[in-house]
């Protein structure tokens, strides 16, 4: 039973689906024929006379729906359920299904309301008896072109999620606190009331998307998240992920995913799917040459800007419209767009989307250099592309009409299979490989920021977007249109279709021109105290011979002799307990008893920055490999990390259960170790990088001894 249709759902995979539109039902009532009494259960059968039906994958196969427009009489017999309590509901549903559109809205929307809120969590469902409700509201789960209201229900120990339907595979949803890794808050048909959960990969459910009723919903379940103790989060800096991507530690695809994922997109929302660049503009040649320029595309500009004669036409008519004006009339991303060139990986998306029915042969995804020229050249087509063009581990599954569907035939009677490359690819793993080596191409990379600014820093919106040429219509934009203000049911609803069918801006990140990815940075090889980039080195030679030349690189110490002073520092307080050397030899680090940090530049020989990091002694530190992050000991039991870069303690947490005394660094296995005053050794994974510890996922070994750890050492 649906809002607007029946549904027929058959055991045998063979037969297809029966849908019946409630407006296309004459009849809806208890059969009362002559077997109805001999049949088990009694008098339990609902008859459907109607004029038209729809089957769906008949003989299991996705293809078109089948519109029978015939009279038909359905007769089901209710297994469980009982038709006294069946049927008024169908009826109240089939009276609203006569009404005019807008009405039956409001009659719909009512029957809902009232339905929902005679539903309330079901505590049977509760894993343990000795769980404290923190909270419940209504909310509803989000996944491709399917919005499933229900119950959310938080308490001491787990998320649970109980849809008011029973159509889902599970009766209710449950996380477990512990595993929750990451919470964002999303913005759901450009209003803020989504939350979006990711959980450990091992746990039963790794992925949840929330929309709740209202902005201060979503915030009180999503506080109420963080107010549990047993949740503990993965936090990543966006200026520290934007450092690593412009120092080269983060490819383009992933610093691009990243960003999309800041700015509220998500493969969960199809109104939001991740946005990426067209960047290769020669879909022509025999072969691609990634060493020329005129191969790619211009990332300054957006896609309606690339063809100045069709710029010009498009400012013209922009011109001459009435406020709010705007310069392209469709959007780079929308439902429809990302369902074009997904169409032969999730067909039913599309199916679903188009009332049962695939586009136009010609209109579809069948040619890779056709949709390049039409993007730029049609009045109205200015889409970028999706993940999945640059996706190495997808290997171009999208472009491959896998499951064999009947899409038709074009106008020149070519059918519809698989889509056409360029000439340049030889299959669709080798296109999807030479895109990502352009994406992640000198080229890209130093103009990559220029795009970021169009579509998600401050060429977005206002007087810089005017001067980029980057204007959509009004209703792209967050805050253009006040939903929560509009009490007319049928207004809003038309808004709400018209926002999701027709693309949304993304969420501005940066108000800043953003800056540019350097290039051409020879690779870091890390250096440290344990001398392990000489280890590594020396570790690739295969001979005697190479092993013993390759030491002549590194300075090998054999007395004291012609040791000589170059600067003295004497700025502590109390006692030095350890200091440290960057591993590019530009300075020096020191902790003392006195609480205090302190960094020496070697070249002007003298101090430039100190720090005090707690009310207690600092024992040790470690300058990590990227010469940007510091691990430090303290006598008040933690271990601190601390980013020389922005001057400020990134992350903090409790190592022993006595004082920390020493630390060490393994450079190859990427492990930190600590010694206490507790008598213990505990060797840590999962800082590589300057990446936070969580002690119930990072700590892996723990070692005893009879008496305080004064030493620490890794071997190689």
């Amino acid at each position: 039973m649906c809002s607007k249709s029946i549904v027929f759902d058959p055991k045998d995979m063979e037969k297809p689906l029966i849908k019946i539109p409630l407006k296309e039902c004459m009849k809806i009532s208890q059969w009362d024929g002559e077997l109805a009494t001999k049949i088990t259960p009694k008098n339990n059968v609902v008859a459907v006379d109607c004029k038209q039906y729809v089957e769906m994958l008949a003989g299991n196969v996705l293809a078109p729906y089948s519109f029978v427009a015939e009279k038909h009489s359905f007769l089901f017999l209710l297994n469980y359920a009982h038709v006294a309590d069946c049927l008024p509901q169908i009826c109240q549903l089939h009276r609203a299904a006569t009404l005019p559109a807008a009405e039956q809205n409001s009659m719909i929307a009512a029957i809902v309301y009232s339905r929902q809120n005679r539903v309330s969590f079901d505590t049977l469902w509760l894993e343990d008896l000795y769980e404290k409700v923190i909270l419940e509201t209504q909310g509803s789960k989000i996944t491709p072109l399917v919005v499933n209201p229900g119950r959310i229900l938080l308490t001491s120990s787990r998320l649970y999620f109980q849809p008011y339907n029973n159509v889902e595979s599970y009766p209710v949803l449950k996380i477990r606190l512990p595993d929750i890794k990451r919470i964002v808050q999303r913005r759901f048909l450009l209003r803020q009331v989504g939350l979006e959960i990711y959980c450990e990969s091992n746990s039963q459910v790794t992925h949840l998307y929330l929309s709740l009723k209202s902005e201060a919903e979503r915030d009180a379940l999503y506080q109420g998240l963080l107010d549990q103790p047993s949740v503990h989060l993965e936090n990543t800096e966006q200026e520290m992920m934007t450092l690593q991507w412009q120092n080269g530690v983060l490819s383009n695809y992933d610093y691009l995913l990243y960003l999309n994922s800041m700015a509220d997109r998500t493969f969960s929302d199809l109104t939001q799917y991740p946005v990426f660049p067209w960047v290769i503009q020669d879909y022509s040649s025999l072969k691609l040459n990634l060493d020329d320029s005129k191969s790619y595309r211009d990332l300054s500009k957006p896609i309606g800007a690339l063809n100045e004669v069709r710029l010009a036409r498009l400012k013209e008519r922009c011109e001459e419209m009435s406020p709010p004006k705007f310069l392209y009339g469709s959007h780079y991303s929308a439902p429809g767009f990302v369902l074009f060139y997904l169409v032969r990986k999730y067909p039913h998306y599309m199916l679903c989307l188009q009332n049962g029915r695939f586009d136009h042969p010609d209109r579809m995804f069948n040619s890779v250099p056709d949709v390049w020229k039409n993007v730029m050249t049609n009045m109205s087509d200015f889409k970028e592309v999706i993940p999945a063009f640059y996706d190495t581990e997808g290997v171009g599954d999208f472009l491959v009409n896998t499951y064999g569907i009947n899409f038709g035939y074009r106008h020149d009677g070519t059918k519809n299979g698989d889509v056409q490359l360029p000439p340049w690819a030889t299959g669709p793993q080798d296109f999807v490989k030479k895109l990502r080596d352009a994406l992640e191409s000198d080229h890209v990379s130093n103009m990559l920021h220029h795009w970021i600014d169009l579509i998600f820093g401050y060429k977005q919106t206002g007087s810089e977007a005017k001067k980029a040429d980057n204007l959509f219509y009004y209703l792209c934009y967050e805050g253009a249109v006040d939903l929560d203000s509009i009490h007319d049911l049928n207004q809003r609803h038309a808004l709400e279709v018209q926002i999701m069918e027709f693309g949304q801006i993304p969420k501005q990140i940066f108000t800043l021109p953003h800056p540019q990815r350097r290039t051409g940075i020879p690779a870091l090889m890390p250096t440290g105290g344990d001398g392990s980039a000489a280890s590594s080195e020396m570790d690739e030679r295969s001979t005697l011979q190479e092993r013993v030349h390759s030491v002549s690189c590194f300075p090998v110490w054999h007395s004291f002799s012609t040791l000589k002073n170059i600067a003295p520092f004497q700025t502590h307080k109390e006692a030095v307990t350890a200091v440290a050397v960057a591993g590019n030899k530009q300075f020096v680090v020191s902790v003392g008893q006195d609480s205090l940090l302190k960094m020496y530049s070697i070249s002007e020989k003298r101090q430039v920055r100190s720090v005090t990091l707690s009310s207690m002694a600092l024992s040790s530190c470690i300058i990590m490999p990227d010469d940007k992050s510091l691990i430090i000991g303290s006598w008040d039991n933690n271990i601190i990390l601390y980013n020389m870069e922005f001057g400020r303690e990134m992350d903090s947490v409790r190592g022993h259960e006595d004082a920390v005394s020493c630390l060490a660094w393994g450079n190859k296995n990427q492990i930190l170790v600590s010694g206490s005053w507790d008598c213990s050794v505990r060797v840590w994974q999962g800082m590589a990088e300057g990446r936070r510890i969580k002690p119930s996922s990072s700590l892996i070994a723990q070692f005893d001894h009879d008496a305080h750890i004064s030493c620490l050492s890794v071997t190689r």
